[in-house]
């Protein structure tokens, strides 16, 4: 492998010159494994055993997380296998932009527009099965959703292939990535685009999102090395972050729209990522709690509390109060990659499992706001109609 020097830190760069631009043999086989969704003996196995169990918590409150692809009957059995003396639980899928369900409830999480501040928010919906029985309109909105969503990483493809220089040149000067490393990557990102297009009818629909690419670039690591492909994840990023923040809204349903047909069908609605989405806070939309935890937002739990405590208090006699939920936002997706490949902030994310409501500073201020995992639970359930 010869090396070439870096026009930008003047260090060698162990990027190959003669990068072959045809799709290979190799190349093909890494884009069938990261769209694949056969799990094999040894997936099944890491799936279904978690690495650690609580058998001192009996309320399990999980109302957004992400199966993915993976079998719910897998995921099921890792939760009980975390949790063995559990006696109460509520377990809601939510996967993005699609209705799923497990045991009397169905779930989504859904990606909307609010125009008061100009920005696209996700909300947590969840149903009783029974009320979804003429749920055609909704169903059709998210089938929109998912739709225009995905198309995101056509957007992101693109960017890096044609390519848009208001948002690559930014990137590379932002993450100091020189022209051997964006070279590199719209290589492969080029030949990612080919095969998207060669094996366009047999890919899955849900593995059409932007981490296809983080995704082929960490199987290309036993070849080039972690220093070119942690440079190159780097970089891609970057560029999706831009071409995230440049993605057109106007397409998505507003929030007050989703909010609206979601209630018309008796779903109760969850506002997830407070600390993404905070003006969301200063909406006053019609939804029954806040996530005030997840692995994302730890800095602000006290924050968020407080202002849930706040409205509360600020709330007519006989309104329902809004309750405290935390979210473990976990993605099975991740878990069954081999622990080498696996994001190890997500992969740390486990279902069921919001370490804050059992932290004694937390715990404090909960009994303050007079609530716990049992009373949202049992709260929750009654509002959903069961």
């Amino acid at each position: 492998m010869e090396l070439v020097r870096s026009t930008t830190d003047q260090s060698i760069s162990p990027v190959p010159e003669n990068i072959p631009r045809d799709i290979t043999e190799a190349d093909e086989k890494i884009f069938q494994t990261i769209i694949s969704q056969e799990l094999t003996p040894e997936d099944i196995s890491r799936l279904q055993a978690p690495p650690r169990i609580y058998p001192r918590q009996e309320a399990v409150l999980a109302i957004h997380w992400h199966p993915e692809f993976i079998p719910l009957n897998l995921v099921i059995q890792r939760i009980h296998a975390m949790f063995p003396n559990r006696k109460e639980e509520l377990i809601i899928p939510t996967q993005h932009n699609v209705l799923m369900r497990h045991g009397e409830y169905s779930g989504v999480e859904v990606d909307c527009y609010s125009g008061g501040f100009n920005q696209k928010v996700q909300l947590l919906i969840h149903f009783r099965n029974e009320h979804l029985e003429n749920a055609d309109v909704f169903k059709a909105m998210l089938a929109h959703t998912f739709n225009y969503r995905s198309s995101q990483l056509f957007d992101f493809i693109h960017t890096i292939t044609q390519p848009v220089e208001e948002r690559m040149a930014p990137a590379a000067s932002e993450t100091g990535s020189g022209k051997e490393i964006v070279e590199f990557v719209r290589i492969y990102v080029q030949k990612i685009q080919t095969l998207l297009e060669r094996h366009e009818s047999e890919i899955p629909r849900d593995a059409i999102k932007n981490k296809l690419l983080r995704d082929f670039f960490d199987e290309l690591r036993p070849t080039y090395g972690d220093r070119v492909i942690n440079r190159a994840q780097t970089f891609l990023k970057t560029v999706k972050q831009l071409v995230k923040a440049d993605f057109p809204t106007k397409y998505f349903y507003r929030t007050e729209e989703i909010i609206e047909e979601a209630r018309s069908l008796g779903g109760g609605i969850v506002i997830p990522h407070p600390e993404q989405f905070w003006p969301i806070l200063l909406a006053d939309y019609d939804v029954d709690g806040i996530e005030v935890w997840n692995p994302q937002s730890r800095r602000y739990t006290d924050f968020l509390i407080s202002v849930l405590n706040e409205k509360n208090r600020k709330r007519r006699t006989g309104d329902a109060p809004l309750l405290m939920f935390m979210g473990d936002d976990t993605h099975m997706g991740e878990k069954r990659k081999a622990p080498a490949l696996q994001d190890p902030k997500k992969a740390r994310r486990e279902i069921g499992l919001q370490p804050a409501w059992d932290d004694l500073t937390i715990r404090k201020q909960l009994i303050f706001a007079n609530t716990d995992r049992k009373k949202v639970i049992r709260e929750y359930k009654d509002r959903l109609g069961g």
